[in-house]
């Protein structure tokens, strides 16, 4: 039976560095820009702890549903790579600020349950790239000493699909207890996978494949290290405890180097680093600052009727789109008795994926919008889908109007329930569709639909249809 465990180190969202005054968003900033003499590890310079990831820190505690350690501590990780300039890398191994915890989460309709075995700070290592056709690496810097909080779960997963669910639940309590800004392109968050193998229930000789930056990986990475280990069994070949790469263009995983043990680091004390120390007050205020977790929408949401599929896609947009605030949204929506369901429909297919082309409107801004297009569409002054063409403007407007119906009208948006206008209109649909007019006669309600679309066309879209249809199906009764 497979097992695996997941290693996440979880960029936490501070301004400055860990231990440094540094910046600490290396996204699009110069290589070697972000540092200072903290981070080059200079003779002398000493860290000094950034305040902000002890209370990010104890937000992922509460996000994994444990408290926060009262006291915990730092410790020198020995290894030697050119990003590395210290020589060791500043973590927690004794004395981690989180033990325990876990991840719930819903897979194939079933419940699932992830333990963790503790949460520790620490800084990251620069980055080393090695061009193509050269004989010289680069180090860059910039990712030297940013702040990582590193969440270890228990064995507890036995396929892809837990390992998956694992991570991108992970994902969601990170970002939406706000620790991370969760930009798994840049590494914000990165995922080590275990992955053994074993036909009995002693577990197997584990790899770790690192540094994989999305579920789908995630997923990948797994069927491929339990399918290799699988054969090297049934060959009667050794599994060997190795640290393993993801090669995204081949779908494989690649032996790196054999895996350390803890003895390999050398770990010792920080003498640079007093402990870190904490009370229940200083807990408790960090508790009150805390958002709304995943599973406080889920329950939230489903209360107000919408499927467990809208919800997993708002609570995914609503991190690609914070500035919008879709959950909030849809909560003023249910405490102002207006239709909850309609607006969910016009977020999850026109403003979500117009969003995903080009930035729209504010929050503050969609309220007014949805409010005024839906009554709109109540009193039967707006169709569908001259609705979306409407939305759709509003959402890419630089302003919105004071008065949206007046803007509908004046767009030639608003449907027309005119009868003698849109009897107009069937009576000349009908004479040039004789073909469709023979087939309603004979029963195929397709043909219906095929001529109120006609009608719809001769208006521009502005008939009400249900009128249409009412006046078709008048006029060719037998």
């Amino acid at each position: 039976m497979p097992t695996i465990g997941i290693e996440t180190h979880v960029q936490l969202k501070t301004k400055s560095k860990l231990f440094s005054g540094a910046g600490n968003d290396a996204r699009g900033a110069e290589p070697n820009t972000l540092i200072n003499h903290v981070d080059f590890g200079l003779p002398g310079a000493l860290p000094v702890l950034n305040q902000e990831a002890i209370k990010l820190a104890c937000k992922v505690a509460m996000a994994l549903k444990t408290k926060p350690r009262l006291f915990s501590t730092f410790d020198r990780k020995h290894y030697f790579y050119p990003d590395l300039p210290m020589g060791y890398q500043i973590t927690q191994y004794d004395q981690p600020i989180i033990i325990g915890g876990q991840v719930e989460f819903e897979l194939d309709s079933k419940p699932k349950r992830v333990g963790i075995t503790r949460a520790h700070l620490e800084a990251d290592a620069g980055k080393s790239t090695h061009p193509a056709g050269k004989d010289y690496s680069l180090v860059d810097l910039n990712r030297a000493g940013t702040p990582l909080i590193e969440i270890v779960s228990e064995p507890d997963m036995h396929s892809s699909a837990e390992a998956k669910a694992y991570a991108y639940e992970l994902y969601l309590l990170m970002c939406y207890a706000s620790v991370t800004d969760g930009d798994l392109y840049h590494g914000n968050m990165r995922f080590d996978v275990n992955v053994s193998v074993s036909n009995n229930d002693i577990l197997g000789v584990r790899s770790e494949t690192k540094n994989l930056n999305s579920f789908r990986a995630v997923e990948k990475a797994v069927d491929y290290e339990i399918k290799r280990q699988i054969e090297l069994i049934k060959r009667g070949q050794p599994i060997i405890q190795e640290t393993r790469g993801w090669n995204e263009a081949k779908q494989i995983t690649t032996s790196l180097r054999f895996k350390e043990n803890a003895d390999d680091y050398r770990y010792m004390p920080d003498p640079d680093l007093p402990p870190i120390v904490i009370d229940e007050n200083y807990v408790n205020k960090v508790a009150e600052t805390l958002p709304k977790l995943p599973d406080f929408w889920r329950s939230k949401l489903f209360k107000l009727g919408l499927s467990k599929m809208q919800i997993a896609v708002l609570l995914d947009a609503n991190i690609d789109f914070s500035d919008c605030g879709y959950l909030d949204l849809i909560a003023d929506f249910a405490n102002s008795n207006l239709d909850v369901k309609s607006l969910t429909n016009w977020l999850i297919n026109v403003d979500i994926p117009l969003n995903r082309e080009s930035k729209t409107q504010p929050n503050i801004i969609r309220f007014s919008l949805y409010e005024s297009v839906i009554r709109l569409i109540e009193s039967g002054k707006l169709n569908s889908t001259s609705a979306k063409e409407l939305v759709a403007r509003l959402l890419s407007s630089e302003k919105l109007p004071s008065n949206i119906e007046r803007f509908a009208k004046t767009s030639g948006l608003l449907q027309t329930n005119d009868t003698d206008e849109i009897e107009t209109l069937v009576d000349q649909v009908i004479k040039a569709n004789p073909k469709a007019v023979k087939d309603v006669l004979g029963g195929e309600d397709k043909a219906v639909g095929y001529l109120i679309g006609q009608v719809m066309a001769s208006s521009h879209g502005q008939a009400n249809p249900e009128v249409a249809r009412t006046l078709i199906m008048h006029k060719l009764e037998p």
